[in-house]
């Protein structure tokens, strides 16, 4: 056994993203303890960026200390109680997540469907509300991951706060990617990852809950049934002020990392950010266009960063990718569950949204096929 040297890779899949060299940088350095009155101060300024990146003056918006699939489950296990009623959006695999978590919570799952590839429909959000008066949560993806739609969040967090229910977001994707504002738009419980747009390193999941979501976390008729995601005790941890009450050991260098992404990203300004994703994706869609690739999400609809496109009739999808992966080191996604063996899915997420890497990709793309 040797030490593990990783292969100099180009990410262009579906995350996660290319990892800037000042991230690494700053995950190499010194550790210290998570108690530490330096690392607390870091801890809040964590927190005051991460509610820039929201846009949002939410005291409880932190770092989960695990990966976004870990801030879906802290979302659901502190929101939902045994028999509540939730109305679970569904257009993609993420969506689908969201119904497994509520079913086994113990909640009932009012299932809200649409065609993979399409935005969630609000015209049906609001029609289950009316059927559903007693609902209390509406859950649904703001950016599917699985099929590089974009639904209008705005909209159907108006139409659940105008039906007095909390809304839970799945914004893995959207983060800094695309337009995103937590507290104009009213969404009360949101969760997101690290190594999408904010270009860091896997293994955290910033959250964010609005005074709302709060009120239902502190008022449970039952316990919380995760001790880890319980936010009644994390909450002691990620408070305000340098007196901390201990919960768990947090993942100290990798902290350092995704405090530096959103240095960066203050550097750079959101909506930058958001105009940055957007430009890249026009340059991304003209290349594929003259490669006669098409998109598989409408144009109002379509994400940016997340590009699923179809693949050209008679060719052998996983050759492709492997040939890209092998020979140019670029790695693209493949299509999952009934688009499986029909899309590619080709990110243009944080660092990796650069006009040089999209020149390297439509090269590369063009020899293969």
């Amino acid at each position: 056994m040797k030490s593990f040297s990783p292969p100099n890779r180009l990410l262009m899949g579906p995350g996660p993203s290319d990892v800037h060299p000042r991230i690494l940088s700053a995950m190499a350095r010194q550790t210290i303890g998570h108690l530490d009155p330096a690392f607390i101060e870091m801890m809040d300024e964590t927190k005051q960026m991460l509610q820039y990146a929201f846009m949002t003056e939410n005291e409880l918006t932190m770092p989960i200390s695990a990966p976004g699939s870990a801030g879906m489950e802290a979302c659901f296990v502190n929101l939902v109680e045994p028999g509540d009623k939730v109305i679970v959006c569904i257009n993609g695999v993420f969506g689908s997540r969201m119904k497994e978590n509520v079913t086994r919570i113990g909640g009932h799952a009012i299932i809200v469907n649409d065609e993979w590839g399409k935005p969630v429909d609000p015209q049906k959000v609001e029609q289950s509300l009316i059927d559903n008066p007693d609902a209390k949560i509406v859950a649904f993806v703001h950016a599917e991951t699985s099929t590089g739609a974009l639904s209008d969040a705005k909209l159907i967090c108006e139409l659940a706060n105008n039906h007095g229910c909390i809304t839970i977001v799945d914004a893995v994707t959207s983060l800094v990617g695309s337009e995103l504002r937590v507290d104009d738009w009213g969404i009360d419980a949101i969760y997101s990852g690290s190594q999408k747009c904010l270009s860091a390193m896997p293994g955290l999941s910033p959250v964010s809950f609005s005074e709302k979501a709060i009120h239902k976390i502190t008022h449970r008729s039952t316990p919380v049934t995760s001790w880890f995601l319980d936010l009644n005790l994390v909450m002691g941890y990620w408070g305000k002020g340098a007196k901390r009450a201990y919960h768990h050991t947090a993942p100290v260098n990798t902290l350092y990392g995704l405090h530096e992404s959103l240095v960066m990203l203050t550097e750079e300004g959101l909506e930058n950010s958001w105009a940055r994703h957007q430009s890249n994706h026009l340059l991304l869609r003209e290349g594929l266009s003259k490669l006669g690739i098409h998109y598989l999400v409408d144009e109002p609809s379509r994400l940016p960063q997340l590009n699923s496109v179809f693949i050209p009739e008679g060719t052998n999808e996983a050759e492709v990718r492997s040939t890209l992966l092998n020979d140019y080191n670029i790695e693209i996604g493949a299509g999952l569950g009934d688009l499986a063996g029909k899309i590619w899915r080709i990110g243009l997420m944080g660092h990796t949204s650069r006009k040089e890497n999209i020149d390297l990709c439509l090269s590369a793309l063009q020899k293969t096929l």
